[in-house]
């Protein structure tokens, strides 16, 4: 397949992966240069509260045709950059032929990382040996021998394998990853208008000002504990249902609890 049709068909599964997959609107202008190189602009529609678009699309994009290998034309199957063999799962962070690392596939979310159902309920003990034998593949240090584009690729992935990690092994971050997934906006800033809580919040942080010795705010801290577990249960309750605002619900009386722990934390 030619050069033009191979950046064509590209923007193509591009815009459609990328509309599939988001709330914005994305016009795309590709251009044939002189040089034989394609060049593209694109306008984007984004609505107030989300993150930048264009910052994203531009990463998605940021590609040249060199590159472009493990994204084949041949129905959109994914192939190595190194050996061209075609991956036979979602998943290609490594090649199963030549086991060299593959460029980052933002389309893969960090539950297909580790092999996990899109479930809230996940084991830590499952999740952290899964990340260790990513990180034994994916870490710089261990692919110090391969080449230059390797090695990036290897950082790359080996950065975004732990985002994933430590987003997935938090309850609270697990939970507004899990809300995004589903394109509901989480604002983690928002203030909390219930006066019972606020009271509540008021009162637990006069607690830990008091407090003077390591056992009153282990006591505390405890107590954060609890009420933490409590509001994760209900938020997966919530989701499971698809009842998006009681699960907001439970994430802002997670982050003040966790906001609590923290106070704790510098305190003990």
């Amino acid at each position: 397949m030619s050069n033009r049709k191979l950046w064509i068909s590209a923007l193509r599964a591009l815009h459609r992966n990328f509309r599939s997959t988001s709330r914005f609107s994305i016009g795309i202008y590709p251009k044939l240069e002189s040089s034989g190189v394609f060049s593209f602009s694109y306008e984007v529609g984004k609505p107030p509260g989300y993150g930048s678009c264009r910052d994203r699309f531009a990463e998605i994009c940021s590609f040249s045709s060199k590159n472009f290998c493990s994204e084949s034309a041949d129905g959109g199957v994914s192939r190595c950059w190194n050996c061209s063999a075609v991956s036979t799962s979602k998943l290609f962070l490594s090649c199963e032929s030549c086991k060299s690392v593959q460029p980052v596939d933002t389309s893969v979310d960090y539950f297909q990382i580790f092999g996990l159902d899109k479930k809230y309920e996940i084991k830590g003990d499952s999740l952290e040996k899964k990340y260790k034998d990513w990180q034994k593949k994916l870490h710089p240090d261990l692919v110090h021998s391969k080449s230059e584009k390797e090695k990036e690729y290897a950082a790359e992935q080996s950065a975004r394998v732990i985002d994933a990690y430590r987003t997935l092994i938090n309850p609270l971050s697990r939970a507004i990853y899990m809300l995004r997934l589903e394109s509901v906006h989480v604002d983690e800033e928002t203030t909390v208008s219930d006066p019972e809580l606020l009271a509540e919040i008021m009162e637990i942080r006069e607690a830990v000002e008091e407090a003077d010795d390591p056992q009153s705010l282990n006591k505390i801290q405890c107590q954060m504990q609890d009420k933490l577990e409590s509001w994760s249960k209900s938020f997966g309750d919530a989701f499971k249902n698809r009842k998006f605002e009681e699960a907001i619900t439970s994430t802002q009386r997670m982050t003040y609890y966790e906001r609590v722990k923290e106070e704790i934390m510098k305190k003990l």
